[in-house]
């Protein structure tokens, strides 16, 4: 028995092909669900762990056209958010966190952001206490990862502390999407890695959480202000394949526990 599978028999789980017990996942949503296969829609929820997801939010003018399914990303299958006016326009997306975002859990999505510039345009992914989505200008939240672009093509980390710069351009992300991982480390600390999936420099920070969006038991993705020529558009559409909750801790722990056991194994074999 490896030490993946003896950690997942210590926990009394059992073993996932990725080598992660999925007694540790707390949740989990991937675009490939088969609850999307005639597309995504308001109210629809794969997966576990996670609420609903609500639309709320989203300009009503042209109905149904800001959430779709798309085939067409780097990031593969995705729910996709798209717009229709370089001044004028929020497609919102958001769900609940089932029991919240607890100490030691970690949250991980897959992103690709759009790659064409506008003064007014902008993405973010919003970490709040719901109970809803952020309309459009409310951006209360516990953190707020962003790019807007006035003046700037870099996504940025919102916290108590203020802006900081991540370094990572949005042209960047979208050569292969990208991966951020959020992790509670105290009941009002966190810390967070955004790794582009092309291969460039990850970017890692730990901070304190905005008071006014804790705690975190929601989750909001929104796309500003673009002109959109449908869900096949990866140039200009904001998308998601998938999210998941693990807790990142107690997974170290029991694979520490499973490595020592093999070896307890190993010794009592040679004697």
């Amino acid at each position: 028995m490896n030490g993946a599978a003896m950690a997942c028999a210590l926990s009394g789980a059992t073993v996932m092909m990725t080598g992660v017990c999925s007694g540790q996942i707390v949740a989990s949503d991937h675009a490939n669900d088969p609850t999307y296969a005639g597309g995504w829609s308001a109210g629809q929820n794969g997966g576990f762990g996670f609420g609903a997801w609500s639309f709320n939010g989203t300009d009503p003018t042209p109905p149904g056209t800001y959430q779709a399914m798309s085939s067409s990303s780097v990031i593969g299958r995705a729910w996709t958010l798209a717009t229709h006016s370089d001044t004028t326009g929020l497609a919102n997306a958001g769900r609940g966190i089932v029991g919240g975002l607890q100490v030691g859990q970690t949250f991980e999505t897959v992103i690709d952001n759009p790659t064409p510039s506008h003064f007014f345009r902008g993405f973010d992914i919003l970490f709040t206490s719901g109970p809803d989505n952020n309309v459009g200008g409310n951006n209360t939240a516990a953190l707020r990862a962003s790019v807007f672009n006035y003046g700037s093509t870099t996504w940025g980390i919102n916290d108590a502390g203020g802006n900081t710069s991540t370094g990572i351009n949005q042209a960047t992300v979208a050569v292969a999407g990208m991966q951020l991982d959020l992790t509670l480390t105290s009941a009002t600390t966190y810390s967070i890695t955004m790794t582009p999936l092309n291969g460039a420099t990850p970017f890692t920070k730990a901070g304190t959480l905005g008071a006014a969006g804790l705690p975190i038991t929601w989750v909001d993705y929104r796309l500003y202000h673009g002109t959109s020529t449908g869900a096949e558009d990866p140039v200009n559409n904001f998308e998601i394949s998938r999210m998941t909750i693990t807790p990142e801790p107690a997974t170290f722990t029991l694979f520490v526990l499973g490595a020592a056991g093999v070896a307890a194994v190993g010794t009592r074999r040679k004697r």
